[in-house]
């Protein structure tokens, strides 16, 4: 296999030996190693709300485990419409798309090879939940302003796996992309990971500065 950061023609899950050049995340195992925990930790986050929307559902009155204070309600968000964009609770989507991603993690440790089709088609479901993650993180901030603990869990599994999945994807050649992007891709790819969390965490924190100082 080329060097992936000056071909864009080469094809992806090829042989362990042929991935010497491939940043190390982006090599077969480690990758689904990844898959396997940013999926999990998404998956019991989305489960945990889910569980916390059926007793809302039996009790109204419930306080769900993470009503902390005004600002950090579970509860209070899952009142609002928001919550359940397509006429049922959000959550419901990441149980499924979760799962998605555990599976093909387990797969991968287990052997199997996936062509070019199927990571398309993995890139293109993150991607969507990833833009439906900002449009939660906007709203939350922005219209809301009421933070959900188990969501901020769940967005922070989205950056890691949407980040470093678009970069394996150019790596691999999956998504074709000039050798100079695919290279800055590669070598920048957990710096961009951390300047997203840093981005996300002082949005929260300027947002509610007077919540979290009290002046």
């Amino acid at each position: 296999m080329a060097d992936p950061t000056t071909s864009t023609t080469h094809h992806t899950d090829a042989g362990p030996a042929t991935e010497t050049h491939l940043p190390g995340f982006a090599r077969y195992r480690p990758f689904a190693v990844l898959l396997l925990v940013t999926g999990v930790i998404g998956w019991i986050a989305s489960g945990v709300l889910v569980l916390e929307r059926l007793a809302l559902y039996r009790d109204p009155g419930h306080v769900t485990s993470c009503d902390i204070n005004p600002w950090v309600s579970c509860g209070q968000v899952m009142g609002t419409w928001q919550s359940e964009l397509f006429g049922f609770p959000n959550p419901l989507i990441g149980i499924v798309a979760f799962a998605v991603v555990i599976t093909t993690a387990m797969a991968a440790l287990s052997g199997a090879r996936f062509g070019r089709w199927y990571w398309i088609g993995l890139q293109v479901g993150v991607t969507a939940g990833a833009v439906f993650a900002i449009w939660l993180w906007s709203q939350a901030l922005f219209s809301i302003y009421i933070l959900c603990l188990y969501c901020m869990i769940v967005w922070a599994a989205m950056i890691p796996l949407t980040i470093l999945l678009t970069v394996r994807n150019l790596a691999h050649g999956v998504i074709p992309a000039p050798a100079g992007l695919v290279r800055f891709a590669a070598d920048w790819a957990w710096t961009l990971v951390s300047i997203t969390y840093v981005a996300v965490a002082a949005s929260v924190f300027f947002r509610f500065f007077t919540a979290f100082t009290g002046l």
